[in-house]
């Protein structure tokens, strides 16, 4: 009987001891390589059917060979457009450098195998996979959902990355507490205004200024077309509360008069005055709310930011002077000179966004602050605000969201 004839069965694979323990090694060595290479045959030479039984001993046998030899029958299939399904599942799964040929390049992977991958796998593979390139909106999306704030990295600065707006919704959430994470997303294509006006307000300086001049939106259009349906409103006497509120978004008036015959001060102005000569107590920022035509929730947020340019989108937008907003700050006792006598550089940031800023622009920021954290806000968005409830966020609109998560960081503070 022939050498060959003579390996049959599980015999064929049991490990050999002493002289000829060797010579076994080559073999199996050989046997994997001729393997990888039937699997590599073009589908003139080999069938789907042979493909995949070939594929099943190959999983067999790799499934008990060293970390080398799995290494390069990984290597020897990357290029590869077809692969049999279970020798994939099986070396996308296996140790970070017997899977990263494959992440890296192997056509033969659909989103639905990453998708797997990113589930059944740790960091080094969701790593690698972020790093692929022409990763698609679900694949994204996947790894996001890992939380890993390297990963989300990853993908943001992965060109070619595609993300959907839900996959967007969930890196401006965990912007808030890895602040890393907003200057990549500013960068990104995909993000929209309100995500951005969210963001605001944990972002830094360098930041504010890049979505005050990149996301500073006008509503000429907006007033354009609605301009015949004020007087429409107003004939119904405003008796649509639908209209009604989607109309005050779009006015080109800020303050509120109605709230000037009501008010102890005579205007906006004199509200300020009063405020930097006596210190701002709630009664007086609850006035400036008012007369500046916004609720008092979102007054408060303004007026408590730290960094300060809130107050400059606020005086800008109602149309207030610099000397104003100069108001504002004395009657908040901020700083006004530096340990020099010069002027502090925080209030010389806030009058810098003061005079950058168009009026239009911060009356759409305004309007939208106000609109999301006071006309989105209802019982069971302040019950999931209160619980931290992140995985509901998907169920709110875009002004809910963003309530949400602004009102979330000052219960954070």
């Amino acid at each position: 009987m022939s050498e060959r004839a003579g390996i049959s069965g599980e015999d064929a694979f049991e490990p050999e001891v002493g002289p000829a323990a060797e010579p076994r090694s080559r073999a199996r060595q050989a046997l994997l390589k001729r393997l990888a290479d039937v699997v590599c045959l073009p589908a003139s030479r080999v069938n789907a059917f042979e493909r995949s039984v070939v594929g099943d001993l190959l999983v067999e046998m790799l499934s008990m060979a060293s970390l080398a030899e799995r290494a390069r029958v990984a290597h020897r299939l990357s290029p590869l457009a077809e692969l049999p399904d279970s020798l994939l599942r099986l070396l996308l799964r296996d140790e970070p450098e017997v899977a990263a040929p494959l992440i890296e390049q192997c056509a033969a992977l659909t989103e639905a195998d990453l998708v797997d991958a990113v589930r059944d796998t740790g960091h080094a593979h969701h790593l690698m996979i972020a790093r692929r390139r022409g990763i698609g909106e679900v694949v994204c999306k996947a790894l996001i959902e890992t939380r890993e704030p390297e990963v989300v990295l990853c993908v943001l600065a992965n060109p070619t990355a595609r993300l959907s707006p839900s996959s967007v919704e969930m890196i401006v959430a965990l912007s808030q507490n890895e602040t890393r994470l907003c200057v990549p997303l500013l960068r990104r294509s995909e993000l929209r205004p309100w995500g951005a006006y969210v963001m605001f307000w944990w972002c830094g300086p360098d930041e504010r200024r890049t979505i005050l001049q990149r996301f500073g939106v006008s509503r000429e259009v907006m007033q354009e077309v609605a301009e015949d349906v004020f007087a429409m409103a107003a004939a119904e006497n405003w008796s649509d509360p639908l209209s009604r509120k989607a109309l005050q978004f779009i006015e080109r008036r800020q303050r509120n008069r109605a709230a000037i015959e009501k008010s102890p001060f005579d205007s906006l102005e004199h509200a300020l005055a009063t405020a930097a000569e006596s210190g701002m107590s709630r009664e007086i920022a609850s006035e400036i709310a008012y007369l500046s035509g916004i609720k008092p929730l979102t007054g408060a947020k303004i007026l408590s930011d730290p960094g300060g340019e809130p107050l400059a989108i606020l005086c800008k937008a109602t149309g207030c002077t610099r000397n104003d907003l100069l108001a504002l700050w004395r009657g908040l006792r901020r700083r006004e000179a530096d340990e020099a006598g010069g002027i502090d550089p925080t209030l010389e940031r806030v009058l810098v966004t003061f005079e950058m800023l168009a009026v239009d622009r911060a009356q759409t920021i305004l309007r939208y602050w106000n609109w999301s954290l006071s006309s989105a806000i209802t019982a069971e968005l302040m019950r999931a605000i209160r619980e931290g409830d992140e995985d509901s966020l998907n169920e709110y609109s875009a002004p809910e969201k963003s309530a949400m998560l602004a009102l979330r960081a000052d219960l954070r503070r």
